[in-house]
């Protein structure tokens, strides 16, 4: 099966890592958007977050960004702020986000994309960190 897929991806976090990996083994080679050298633009970034299912402050990133610092806890703030932040500093961009015709997710948990994937797996997956993900067979176990 050909499928465009589209994955903003950040190849130093092993959630994308894990993530490009279950795409490729659909035998599905996923145009790949490096989004901290190729930020998404405004309406791209709110396009992506509702089609996830997501309000702005939940597809931001807290972890190893300035998100404290630049006080974005500030329940005051406007989506549009936050956007306006997110966009200035792409690391507060949560990833990986996912593209295909069967919809957008943001992979948190990585197998998240499966549900977005067709079920042409080439057999088992194991994450990163040892845990198995589908079975000799390509079926989910997760």
């Amino acid at each position: 099966m050909t499928m465009d897929v589209t994955i903003y991806h950040n190849p130093e976090c092993g959630t994308s890592r894990n993530t490009l990996a279950m795409i490729r083994n659909t035998s599905i080679e996923p145009t790949i958007i490096e989004y901290l050298k190729n930020p998404p633009s405004r309406e791209q970034l709110v396009r992506m977050i509702a089609d996830a299912g997501l309000s702005i402050r939940e597809a931001i990133r807290e972890k190893g960004t300035p998100y404290a610092e630049l006080g974005l806890d500030n329940p005051g703030l406007t989506d549009d702020q936050l956007l306006d932040a997110m966009l200035k500093d792409p690391i507060l961009i949560n990833r990986p986000f996912v593209i295909t015709t069967m919809g957008t997710r943001l992979a948190r948990p990585s197998e998240v994309v499966l549900d977005i994937l067709p079920d042409t797996h080439k057999g088992p997956f194991t994450k990163e960190d040892g845990e198995q993900v589908l079975d000799a067979q390509g079926k989910r176990l997760v």
